[in-house]
């Protein structure tokens, strides 16, 4: 068995699903002074040879009751036997409690982490910097511009009933009263670089550098939607940002002399982002090369990593036993009333465990007005104002990025109509979209609009 595991990590097979060290220091706190009864969860998942995902066990923790120092006190869950995998056994209802615990660990750091914290809050430091220290007319401020539409007041109103105390992200979210803290707490470890999409599927050990490969990358996990659509994305952004540069920097030195740029970038990093002023992978915007990186980087942010992490939420939440937010109670032990409970009635017991009815009336409510587009929505490719620039060079170089945004829906298209491709519908047949760069109004699990909007 061992010489089974060491080959499945030897060749890449497996990955690991980790919430245990970032929720741990809350967790004590969490289940002693909220209605929550949560984990701190690992799971690990074994890739098949049709490159989909199979949990293989889930470990559950909880704080030693002596004390941090003793560590922690943890359980291991595996799937049942083929033999005992029977709808309603009981081997069937522990294993999927056991996964409703790492959901709602999932859902909670979606929310908090990748969405509020890595677009959301991290990019309002460029929104001020660039409308205080670049003028209308320089050609960053222009680039950037359409990526920071509406998203200073979508913050303020997110800080008035979302993210405020007694909000309803702590009413339906576990950390409950911990979530702005929680929430703090990872930015310490934030790193703008390792937000370009290429540096952060290597960072999570998703793809190896491979320089005969599309984009310079190898995906561990060919079939990874998210990954193979994003870095169509990103080469398409990338190429737009060096060709747009290219027209007003023509040299390294016409960077480092434009007092402009030096200054925005300044207030970026000491006054944005003051407590990481000194982190040695900030860009010290010297060369075109750190320009280009450090725009592309930006613009992802604020248009295609927040639509990979917003306009999918209803689709993949909107039924809450898929993705609960709370679990109001520990794993039934045996011997007790709720293990009895568990084995008679096991929906029941199911039920009772995760977000209340009221939580999940608000929860969903939320994320379906999250998942929304409106009607004066600006796309990745579109501008929303016809002469933003009167340099004929610079407009064609948007036009062919607009070329290049139809090209990427066109293979997006074909993509999920390759049914070897599991990853891209899983079970429910729902295609992978979140990355087509177009969309309707309303709620349609696609399209990258240009700034944080909603």
């Amino acid at each position: 068995m061992l010489h089974l595991a060491l080959q499945a990590i030897k060749t890449n097979k497996l990955f690991i699903l980790d919430h245990h060290d970032t929720i741990m220091p809350y967790l004590r706190r969490i289940n002693d002074n909220t209605t929550s009864k949560a984990y701190a969860t690992r799971t690990i998942l074994y890739l098949q040879n049709d490159d989909t995902l199979k949990p293989m066990a889930i470990e559950l923790s909880l704080p030693h009751p002596d004390g941090d120092q003793l560590g922690a006190i943890n359980k291991v869950y595996t799937p049942p036997p083929a033999d005992h995998k029977e709808e309603g056994s009981l081997e069937e209802i522990i294993w999927q409690l056991a996964k409703a615990y790492v959901a709602v660990n999932d859902s909670g750091y979606h929310e908090l982490i990748s969405h509020f914290l890595h677009t959301h809050a991290v990019i309002e430091p460029f929104v001020i910097a660039t409308n205080r220290q670049l003028s209308v007319v320089h050609p960053i401020f222009k680039l950037l511009h359409p990526h920071f539409r509406d998203t200073m007041n979508i913050n303020a109103l997110g800080r008035q009933v979302l993210i405020n105390g007694g909000g309803l992200m702590e009413f339906t979210l576990y950390p409950a009263k911990y979530c702005m803290e929680f929430s703090s707490s990872l930015y310490k470890h934030w790193n703008f670089t390792e937000q370009a999409l290429p540096q952060d599927l290597k960072k999570r050990g998703m793809a190896v550098p491979d320089p005969v490969s599309k984009h310079g990358l190898r995906l561990l996990i060919k079939d990874y939607p998210y990954a193979v659509d994003g870095l169509d994305i990103w080469s398409a952004i990338r190429n737009w940002v060096a060709n747009y540069t290219s027209l007003y920097y023509k040299t390294d030195d016409a960077i480092r002399s434009d007092v402009e740029l030096q200054t925005w970038w300044k207030e970026l990093v000491e006054v944005g982002h003051a407590d990481k002023r000194d982190e040695p992978w900030w860009p010290k915007m010297r060369n075109r090369d750190e320009l280009i990186e450090s725009c592309t980087t930006v613009i992802w942010i604020a248009s295609a990593l927040h639509a990979a992490t917003n306009f999918g939420q209803y689709t993949y939440a909107g039924y809450m036993p898929n993705r609960p937010t709370i679990s109001r109670r520990f794993m039934p032990e045996e011997g007790t009333l709720e293990f009895e409970e568990m084995r008679e009635n096991p929906d029941r017991a199911f039920l009772r465990t995760i977000t209340a009815r009221l939580q999940t009336l608000l929860g969903i409510s939320l994320i379906e007005l999250l998942s929304t587009h409106s009607s004066d929505e600006f796309y990745l490719g579109q501008r929303d104002t016809a002469g933003w620039t009167a340099e004929l060079e610079a407009a064609a170089a948007f036009e062919r990025f607009g070329k290049a945004l139809t090209e990427v829906e066109e293979r997006i298209v074909e993509r999920n109509g390759e049914e070897n491709l599991r990853n891209r519908y899983g079970a429910v047949k729902i295609p992978y979209t979140l990355l087509f760069p177009t969309s309707e109004v309303g709620r349609t699990g696609k399209g990258i609009p240009n700034s944080i909007t909603i």
